[in-house]
C-alpha cells in the first residue's frame, strides 16, 4: 500500500465526519491505491454506526483505549500500512486531488519527511470580524502560492506542516514512535476537554532533527470547518492559553526555548502586568490575548530552564 489514512475522532460530529469521508470518497488517487484507518478514541456516540466505509476496499476502525490525541495518532501509525500516511482531522475536507498531489510531492522531493499546504475555513456561521487574528490558533493557514522548504536550523520553521492534513513519510517518523511508544515523552496533546496542542509540532521536530526536510505545498488545499462553538471568545481564550502553555514546554523540551524560566509568583506578577498591557477589559480580542499570554508564562513556571 502505497498511503494510508489517519482519522483520529473522539465522540465526532458524525455530519462533519460524512463531510470528511464524502471528500475521501472523491479522491482523484483509486482508493485501492490507499488505506483508511479512523481510530476511535473510546467514543461514547456510537458514531461507527451511522457511517458507511463500504465503498473503501480497505477501511477499517480500531479503537485506542490510551486516551490522548498523540496516542490515538500512534496507534493509526502502528495500524496502517503505506509508506506515507495523511493525517485527517474529523472536520476536515480534503480537495479531491489531495492524496495524489502529496503522493506526487514525496516522489519528487525524496529528502522531504512531512509536508502540508492550506488549510481553508469554511464556518458554520457568520464568524465575528476580529476572527481572523486567530487563525494560526484555529489550524487555519494560507502562507501564499509559492513552496517553501525548510531544514532543521535549532528553530521551529515558519514551513513546518500543521497537523490538519499533514502528510508524513514513515521512515521519517520512526524516531517519534520510537520515543512515544517508549514513554519518553512529556508534551501535552488534546485529552479529553484539554486544547493543549503540542503533539504536532514535537512530531515536526522529531523529523527535522532526524535529517529529513519539512515543506508547505500550496496545491495542497483543505478545508477546515469551524463551528459556531470555536468561534466564541471564551473558547479562543482557553485555547490560546492551553496552546501557548503547551508550545513553551514543547520548545524547552527540545532545548530550543528562548525564554527564561519564572517563578510560580513571577508568573502572577507578569499575568497582572499583561492584563494592563493588553487591556483585557476593552475587547474580547484583547482578552484572549490576555489568556494567551497567561498560558506562556504558566509554561515559562512549568519546570526549570535547562
Amino acid at each position: 500500500m502505497q498511503l494510508s489514512v489517519i482519522i483520529p475522532t473522539y465522540n465526532p460530529d458524525v455530519a462533519r465526519l460524512q463531510q470528511t469521508l464524502l471528500a475521501l470518497k472523491k479522491q482523484s488517487l483509486p482508493a485501492d491505491e490507499w488505506e483508511l484507518v479512523i481510530i476511535d478514541n473510546n467514543s461514547t456516540n456510537n458514531f461507527e454506526q451511522q457511517i458507511n466505509l463500504g465503498w473503501h476496499p480497505a477501511a477499517k476502525i480500531v479503537r485506542e483505549i490510551k486516551q490522548g490525541l498523540t496516542y490515538t495518532r500512534l496507534k493509526g501509525f502502528n495500524e496502517s500500512t503505506g509508506d506515507l500516511t495523511v493525517m485527517v482531522d474529523d472536520d476536515n475536507i480534503l480537495d479531491a486531488d489531495y492524496l495524489e498531489k502529496a503522493l506526487n510531492i514525496f516522489g519528487q522531493n525524496p529528502k522531504m519527511g512531512a509536508i502540508g499546504g492550506k488549510s481553508i475555513p469554511l464556518f458554520e456561521t457568520t464568524p465575528p470580524e476580529w476572527l481572523s487574528e486567530f487563525y494560526g490558533s484555529l489550524a487555519l493557514r494560507n502562507l501564499g502560492d509559492e513552496p517553501i522548504i525548510a531544514m532543521w536550523n535549532n528553530e521551529y520553521p515558519n514551513a513546518a506542516p500543521i497537523g490538519a492534513g499533514m502528510a508524513i513519510r514513515r521512515e521519517a517518523i520512526t524516531s517519534y514512535i520510537k520515543k512515544i511508544a517508549s514513554g519518553n515523552n512529556n508534551i501535552s496533546d488534546r485529552t479529553g476537554h484539554s486544547l493543549s496542542s503540542g503533539g504536532d509540532n514535537d512530531m515536526v521536530l522529531e523529523i527535522l532533527k532526524s535529517g529529513w526536510q519539512v515543506g508547505y505545498f500550496p496545491e495542497l488545499m483543505l478545508q477546515h470547518i469551524i463551528p459556531a462553538q470555536r468561534m466564541e471568545a471564551d473558547y479562543l481564550a482557553r485555547l490560546l492559553n492551553n496552546t501557548n502553555k503547551s508550545w513553551v514546554q514543547l520548545l524547552q523540551s527540545h532545548d530550543i526555548n528562548p525564554w527564561q524560566q519564572v517563578t510560580k509568583a513571577g508568573a502572577l506578577l507578569r499575568k497582572t502586568k499583561a492584563w494592563f498591557t493588553y487591556k483585557a477589559w476593552k475587547s474580547k480580542p484583547d482578552y484572549i490575548k490576555w489568556q494567551g499570554a497567561c498560558g506562556t508564562f504558566d509554561g515559562l513556571a512549568s519546570f526549570p530552564h535547562k
